[in-house]
């Protein structure tokens, strides 16, 4: 293989977390002065250098609000924001220094619920961390599924099945946005492709929004009788294959002068595939798919969390009045990403002849090349790789675990761990990093089956 000329600079803060409303207390903690320093790490080592984005939303989004003083809360309400949740926020980040990405409750259709909750979260966070204030969470099923149940157990739709289409949303998101505070909105948070295609429409008809979010899973998993395997998510459909899907939106978003975020997205939808999004397939997949939704143009990621289900990253617990973690396979899989793609670096074409599970990506930039080599094959791999310019020694950081992709546990980058639970969000070194020394301008690398590896050349 041999590494080309630089591309597309990563932008800053590319991968980002996305959760809940009500999954703010279970992270952070409760007390606005004591924010969990163990979730504050985690959330830092994935943009090292960078100002993290964080989206809150999806489907509480259309399930919150804010209401006014001794208002009875409607049906569809299952969570209520209040002063101690705002501080909460607030006191989050300030500590963090994040950038929001904030769901706007659009489904009731009420300008006045919308409002009221868009100006207590930007009072809250301030306008100068607001990147976008999201209205709705996929508008594509407000007419395919109940919003909400009425004490006669009967499903009601948020909006109209016959007459709901994506030019009704644009022109009923025009008209809320219309009494939303002065700060970027984002969206149009769609995750359906026929939906996708009408971002041209969508952004012309709402010009006040300046980022653009659409959300993205490989693999659907909403009915318990669907099962998807390790196969088809380390298939390359599943990473560089859903990228190319996206590239038309990428085209309409920058043509528009905006970015396009993938504000949701994970292996499998609808909470995961248990033994799957646990496991450490998805770490390899995750390191595919952030280079290939980088390389596609797409300007982010928000990686949907959520505690208690199987497509977490972490999850965190106070113990003995301690905060404790425990890190899941995936979260490794974006560290390494994270530690390829330091702030300022290029894209650097990979070329040369590769069998199919052999995935090759590289960046260039202060400190050096540094050249991901990811094989989801059963079997080991040699790689010769030439880097032109390049003849000093390489460090390697492997990404392992006992048991290959099955695994649930036992995973390690760069020989780190976070063993099986943390007490300060970072990894504990057990060795030292191997050198490679290039022979003849070629560094050879030898890749385990089911394994990956960040090989770091300096400059």
């Amino acid at each position: 293989m041999k590494a080309g000329r630089p591309g597309r600079v990563i932008p800053p803060g590319f991968v980002g977390l996305s959760f809940e409303y009500w999954n703010l207390p279970t992270y952070a903690g409760t007390n606005p002065g004591a924010i969990d320093p163990v979730f504050l790490q985690l959330v830092r080592n994935l943009t090292p250098g960078q100002q993290p984005v964080i989206r809150i939303g999806g489907v509480s989004t259309d399930h919150t609000w804010y209401p006014p003083p001794g208002a009875v809360a409607p049906r569809w309400v299952q969570y209520t924001l209040t002063p101690q949740w705002l501080s909460l926020l607030h006191s989050f980040v300030a500590r963090s220094n994040a950038r929001m990405i904030l769901g706007i409750n659009f489904e009731a259709d009420d300008p006045a619920i919308a409002a009221r909750e868009a100006a207590a979260l930007t009072s809250a966070v301030g306008k100068a961390h607001i990147a976008g204030l999201e209205l709705g969470n996929e508008p594509e099923l407000y007419a395919g599924f109940p919003w909400y149940r009425t004490t006669a157990d009967i499903g009601v739709k948020g909006r109209s099945k016959t007459d709901w289409t994506p030019q009704l949303f644009g022109s009923q998101f025009n008209s809320i946005a219309s009494t939303l505070p002065a700060v970027p909105l984002a969206g149009p948070t769609v995750g359906s492709f026929r939906w996708i295609a009408q971002l041209g429409p969508f952004l012309r008809a709402n010009p006040e929004v300046r980022l653009a979010t659409i959300h993205a899973y490989p693999l659907k998993r909403c009915r318990a009788t669907t099962h998807v395997t390790a196969g088809e998510l380390l298939d390359a459909a599943s990473s560089t294959g859903l990228a190319a899907l996206l590239e038309p939106a990428v085209r309409t978003a920058h043509a528009a002068g905006i970015p396009l975020r993938i504000a949701e997205m994970n292996s499998v939808s609808c909470g995961g595939e248990p033994g799957l999004s646990d496991t450490f397939a998805a770490a390899l997949w995750s390191v595919d798919a952030m280079f290939a939704m980088a390389n596609a143009g797409i300007d982010g990621v928000n990686i949907h969390t959520t505690p208690f289900v199987s497509n977490h990253l972490f999850t965190v617990q106070q113990a003995g009045g301690s905060w404790v973690g425990t890190v899941y396979p995936i979260y490794y899989g974006l560290s390494m990403f994270a530690q390829a793609a330091p702030p300022g670096s290029r894209l650097v074409p990979v070329a040369g002849r590769r069998a199919a599970p052999l995935r090759a990506w590289a960046t260039t930039g202060a400190g050096g090349t540094r050249v991901v080599l990811i094989n989801t094959s059963r079997s080991k791999a040699s790689i010769a790789l030439r880097v032109p310019g390049a003849t000093a020694g390489a460090t390697l950081m492997r990404l392992t675990a006992a048991g290959g992709v099955t695994a649930t546990s036992g995973v390690r980058f760069g020989g780190e761990s976070f063993g099986t639970q943390t007490s300060t969000g970072l990894p504990s070194s057990e060795q030292a990093d191997p050198t490679v020394s290039p022979s003849n301008g070629v560094y050879i690398v030898e890749l385990p089956a089911e394994s990956a590896a960040l090989l770091r050349i300096s400059s």
